[in-house]
């Protein structure tokens, strides 16, 4: 399907749960130099976010960032975190206008995607019935120098992205051709400011966040005394922290991926449970 963000298109995957209204709608946002089809993972039944969620009672709504996808054309530079941001808002609510939510929004969002999806949850872009926020492959202080992203076409070092290949299902890089794009220059040149962003947008966040490290990132440290420095940013929020076991950083591509998506859809279920608590 197409949304519409204030007059970009974003081209986006769904899938909906047979016969009933949704729990909730799962918002997955993908990372840099990727595409909305990295939820939706072919290479073994298994590993599809939007099929697991549609089966456990969730919308999934997959969406191609600002510059990916059917903006690309209409946005070759892409866009800045903020004007991503905007561009959600009026897509999300160009969606809720027109399908059941649920119990609202949740975010599920890998690298850069965890960017946005951060930012949007501390600026309000998911509207008021923000459940939580689920990120993954994304930290607050990085491993590796941002230079190390392949500058000839703008595409992710495979060697920091992927890890040991021995993680994924047989295909998983065939399949990921049509996944794999450059990543919009306006993204390249951001990418360094994060750490200094960080603070600042943990300190707005007001719904539970969990961040999930893979055994093997190489993007980002996630070593004891960087994740409770993290952590300890969010003066608003509860922070959740784990560690997903045999999984690089693209954890929804390989075979992690199921036990990542259901800890993050059993997270979702706990936001909800808490947050009926506390209005009672």
């Amino acid at each position: 399907m197409t949304l519409d963000g204030a007059g970009i298109p974003l081209s986006a995957l769904l899938a909906e749960p047979r016969h009933a209204t949704p729990r909730a709608v799962v918002v997955a946002v993908h990372g840099g130099g990727m595409r909305a089809g990295y939820f939706h993972g072919r290479a073994h039944p298994t590993l599809s976010l939007l099929d697991l969620g549609a089966r456990l009672g969730y919308t999934v709504l997959a969406l191609d960032r600002p510059g990916y996808g059917a903006s690309a054309g209409r946005l070759p530079l892409g866009q800045g975190l903020a004007e991503q941001s905007a561009t959600l808002a009026a897509a999300l609510t160009a969606f809720a206008d027109g399908h059941r939510t649920g119990t609202g929004f949740f975010a599920v969002a890998h690298s850069y995607g965890g960017k946005l999806a951060l930012r949007a949850a501390a600026e309000g872009a998911f509207g008021p019935d923000l459940i939580g926020v689920d990120v993954s492959g994304i930290g607050h202080r990085p491993a590796v120098d941002f230079s190390r992203l392949s500058a000839s076409d703008g595409r992710p070092n495979g060697s920091l992205h992927w890890g040991p290949l021995s993680l994924y299902p047989p295909g998983t890089f065939r399949l990921a051709g049509t996944l794999v794009t450059p990543m919009p220059e306006r993204e390249v040149r951001e990418m360094a400011h994060w750490p200094e962003q960080f603070a600042g947008i943990a300190t707005r966040i007001r719904v539970p966040v969990r961040f999930t490290f893979a055994e093997h990132e190489r993007w980002w440290r996630h070593d004891g005394q960087t994740v409770a420095a993290m952590t300890a940013l969010f003066t608003g929020a509860t922070v959740t922290v784990d560690r997903q076991l045999a999984a690089g950083h693209n954890i929804s591509l390989g075979w992690a991926a199921r036990s990542y998506h259901l800890r993050a859809l059993g997270f979702l279920e706990e936001c909800v449970t808490a947050r009926r608590a506390r209005l009672r």
